[in-house]
């Protein structure tokens, strides 16, 4: 039957985002036209990319309010070696009452057994509908011994019904395309794969036929195909009312048409949402249905996490498993973080002085989407730090000639203007300033800075390849890559640390005997055409 939804109004919200008095953004409420008395009302907590921020975690569980409680993944985040990591984000999950949640390309960052094993501890779904995986049986068994291979597929649902105040709610799964591109270990998954977006549009549609069968007329997508794919989606398959967005770290704000806000073939609205990257906002969505399972009325507020406080006894419960923080001094000023990853992040510089200060490296180098965190203003602690950088590489030097240098930052520059949400990001830096053309994409200018603070050009037309840079950063961005080029392959690493950055700038703001200000600025510039 094709419905005719009218144009959304906005008026002033009359439900409240139960919240602490001054930490949550009102939004404005879609109202449909056709209100009727027979209606039914709920509200849906919701988070996306934690990316295993375990200080963030803490601060949701003080606000995070709702009926229901969702996830559209990568709430985790690296392999074997954060294992701590992995048993603080369930626990997570499961005191926050999280019912159900998207598969996200950081949740299979470890080996299959372990990835099985947390979602084991999960007392909610993991959900996928186009993850696919060759079986056991025809797999070589040297490779299911040596990669830690296991049926995951058999531990993952396409869909699940929750009972909400006794309404039968359907929610779907998916995960995305580029997933198995962006794992720390690859050769874990070789024997997976993933649908693409028209066939991963017929297995939804194909789900919700499966719960509308079963009486379900409310139903949600948990995403991590991004917020392009969302809107896609929206437009074209009929049945889903709301998508739980992630992947691409969009900071969705309240509900705007042609945004968030899209309407079905048969005219009925579809809201996505989408709470940025590493646990920094969450948020809450009030929702409104007439009897026959249509919004007629919806409000979305985000909440931002750093203004809630800690619960003490969930920090008792976190401190159990990943150890009590140690206090290590005081940042007495530090600006706000970066908007978006190609905006200069002094947070980041700031740890690259310290990387080539502790190693006597001519450069320092981070990328702008290994910084999961900034510095707040205040007493700091080794978690604070450890979270800026969640993953375990470490801390390596090799000489780099100019040539890849320079290429490289050609690279980073390219890649990151060439996306519509600027990933991967540019590099922080230390010993370098370097300018850049947004608007082209391009790399224009790049000087080295000595010990003693004079400048010297590169030629970044004619980069030497018989003149080489001591560079420390970690053992991703120097031999993985990191979504750039590589710098140097691990035998030719001339120094490899014990720890990660985080270990590092513990111990160096530890030596201060002042507060630290953090203004480390002025090492990007940007430049037009016409300047």
């Amino acid at each position: 039957m094709n419905i005719n939804i009218p144009k959304i109004s906005f008026n002033v919200a009359n439900t409240g985002f139960q919240r602490a008095k001054y930490n949550y953004s009102q939004q404005p409420v879609f109202k449909a036209n056709n209100q009727q008395k027979d209606t039914f009302e709920m509200s849906v907590g919701y988070v996306n990319d934690l990316h295993g921020q375990t200080n963030n975690m803490m601060r949701i569980l003080s606000g995070i309010k709702g009926d229901l409680k969702l996830s559209a993944g990568d709430n985790d985040i690296g392999d074997e070696k954060n294992e701590s990591i992995h048993l603080a984000t369930t626990k997570f999950l499961n005191i926050a009452e999280i019912k159900a949640s998207a598969l996200g390309n950081h949740e299979i960052d470890m080996s299959q057994k372990d990835c099985i094993e947390a979602i084991k501890r999960f007392n909610g779904e993991m959900l996928t509908v186009n993850f696919e995986q060759t079986p056991l049986s025809e797999q070589d068994e040297a490779d299911i011994k040596k990669f830690g291979r296991a049926d995951l597929k058999s531990y993952l649902k396409k869909s699940t019904i929750v009972d909400v105040k006794g309404q039968k709610i359907g929610l779907i799964g998916a995960c995305p395309m580029d997933m198995l591109e962006r794992l720390t270990h690859p050769n874990y998954y070789t024997d997976c794969s993933i649908d693409d977006l028209d066939d991963t549009i017929e297995l939804i549609e194909d789900e919700v036929e499966n719960l509308k069968e079963q009486g379900v007329n409310k139903i949600f997508l948990l995403s991590h195909l991004g917020h392009k794919r969302d809107k896609i989606v929206a437009q074209k398959i009929e049945g889903i009312d709301v998508i739980i967005g992630g992947h691409t770290h969009e900071l969705v704000k309240g509900i705007k048409e042609g945004e968030n806000l899209f309407y079905s073939k048969t005219g009925e609205p579809v809201i996505i949402t989408e709470a940025g990257r590493d646990g920094n906002y969450f948020g809450q969505l009030n929702l409104t249905f007439d009897k026959d399972g249509v919004i007629t009325k919806a409000q979305n507020n985000i909440g931002e996490t750093r203004l809630f406080y800690k619960n003490m006894i969930n920090q008792y419960v976190f401190d159990n498993i990943l150890g009590v923080p140690e206090k290590v001094g005081y940042i007495k000023k530090a600006p706000p973080p970066p908007k978006n990853l190609a905006e200069e992040n002094p947070h980041a510089n700031f740890v690259c002085d310290i990387m080539r200060e502790k190693t006597n490296s001519d450069i320092a180098l981070w990328h702008h989407s290994g910084v999961r965190n900034f510095f707040h203003e205040g007493v700091v602690d080794s978690r604070d730090i450890k979270d800026m950088a969640p993953f375990l590489d470490y801390v390596v030097v090799a000489d780099v000639p100019e040539k890849t240098l320079v290429e490289a930052f050609k690279k980073a520059v390219e890649v990151t203007y060439s996306s519509p949400i600027l990933k991967p990001g540019l590099l922080a830096v230390s010993g370098l300033n370097y300018t850049v053309n947004p608007k082209e994409g391009k790399l224009v200018n790049m000087n080295f800075i000595d010990k003693d603070g004079k400048e010297h050009q590169i030629d970044i037309d004619n980069p030497r390849e018989d003149k080489t840079y001591k560079i420390v950063t970690d053992e991703f961005l120097m031999s993985a890559g990191a979504d750039y080029n590589i710098l140097a392959p691990e035998d030719m690493y001339i120094q490899t640390l014990p720890y990660d950055k985080d270990v590092m700038t513990s111990e160096y703001i530890k030596e201060q005997k002042k507060p630290i200000e953090i203004n480390q600025v002025g090492r990007i510039r940007y430049t037009h055409d016409d300047d």
